[in-house]
């Protein structure tokens, strides 16, 4: 069945083509012929019906003789140079045979020896040995088509085996970033699970009440991380949900020191986010927030539309003598999957002002998405790199 959807546009471009060569070649005979018989040269060119036939006998030779061209290729160019310039020249060949064996399938004996009487009388006066002269021009022309059908049917070929080699690749560069999609949504530093449950453990001794209610709240988390992690979006009331559930939980952690600030679900606007979109960015605000110094730490997160446009800001303290950083894991994150996800269209900054670390992303606000958006593969474009800590 694949070879046969392969095969059938090159035998109809075969096709098409020959009609095409016959139908001109017995026009312009026809034409031809009335002219000399205004000059009194009756039968000097064969009749139509002969070099119809002459086509028809010549046909499927030429849907032969190019299926074992792209059969042979042009590779190596030594060996199969020869092999192509043999078959065009046994099909050039062919031809001046045909066009006989036509004449004498529509002419009657009487009429056929007049019309070669004829034609060979002509030419007899224009060159000696009229009759190879004749069979030469045939083959020569004939070669030339020939030519022309297997440059036809071969750029063809080279264009569909071009365009499917792109669907694979496209196809193959599609799942590709889908996968990297999916492993930057589930990229939940293990190292802070580590430490919530070694808080929970913690808590067991002295306050088990509070640590069961640290392990609803972590299974929660992580329910709606692998939820999460199925989707391409999310809403932004979800997102910021499960920001809540992991800042609460971090909060726990380091009650005498984490402030947070999330805003309520009535007061977000009505978006859709790129699923966990956030989640590297508190996670990496509670990290370096709290390094450094014993002091006071807050977080705040907050989210506002602006003509037409989404703008999800992260915001921690930071020690004073703590310098800025490169190379963050997280912030590398959200920058490859905003530009994975929407090109141009988003852009992520990161600086420090004064005692404060602010991270902001900037992005199309999406009212409405399907669930199984795709990835924009094609709008794949680096965003510029941001400082970060």
């Amino acid at each position: 069945m694949r070879m046969a959807s392969r095969i059938r546009p090159l035998f109809l471009i075969v096709t098409a083509f020959w009609a095409y060569v016959a139908a001109s070649n017995v026009i312009y005979a026809h034409s031809m012929q009335q002219s000399l018989t205004a000059l009194h040269h009756q039968d000097f060119f064969a009749c139509w019906e002969a070099r119809l036939l002459q086509h028809l006998f010549l046909y499927p030779l030429l849907l032969g003789a190019v299926w074992a061209s792209l059969r042979i290729g042009w590779q190596p160019i030594a060996r199969r140079l020869p092999i192509q310039a043999v078959m065009g020249a046994v099909f050039a060949a062919a031809a001046s045979p045909a066009l006989w064996l036509g004449e004498w399938l529509v002419s009657d004996s009487g009429r056929n020896q007049e019309t070669w009487a004829s034609a060979a009388g002509i030419m007899g006066q224009m060159m000696p040995g009229s009759r190879l002269p004749i069979w030469l021009a045939s083959a020569t022309t004939f070669l030339l088509t020939y030519g022309f059908a297997v440059a036809l049917v071969s750029g063809f070929d080279f264009y569909r085996r071009l365009r499917d080699s792109q669907i694979r690749a496209a196809a193959l560069e599609r799942a590709l970033t889908s996968a990297h999609l999916a492993s930057l949504r589930l990229q939940l530093s293990p190292h802070s699970l580590f430490n919530l449950l070694h808080t929970i453990r913690g808590q067991i001794e002295w306050d088990p009440a509070a640590a069961r209610t640290m392990i609803v709240q972590l299974g929660d988390l992580l329910r709606r991380l692998l939820n999460a992690g199925e989707r391409e979006y999310s809403r932004l009331g979800d997102e910021m949900q499960f920001v809540r559930l992991y800042l609460e939980l971090q909060q726990r952690r380091f009650a005498d020191r984490l402030t947070i600030d999330i805003p309520p679900p009535a007061a977000l606007p009505s978006a859709w986010v790129p699923s966990l979109i956030l989640q590297p960015l508190v996670e990496n605000a509670v990290v370096h927030g709290l390094a450094g110094h014993q002091g006071p730490v807050v977080v705040r997160v907050s989210a506002m539309s602006s003509r037409g446009a989404l703008i999800l800001r992260v915001t921690n303290t930071v020690a004073t003598e703590r310098a800025s950083g490169n190379g963050g894991i997280g912030v590398r994150n959200v920058r490859d999957r905003l530009a994975i996800q929407f090109g141009d269209r988003a852009s992520f900054n990161a600086a420090r002002d004064g005692r404060e670390w602010i991270a902001e992303i900037h992005m199309p606000l999406l009212t409405d998405v399907l669930e199984t958006t795709p990835p924009a593969a094609d709008a794949i474009t680096p965003a510029a790199p941001a400082e970060q800590h």
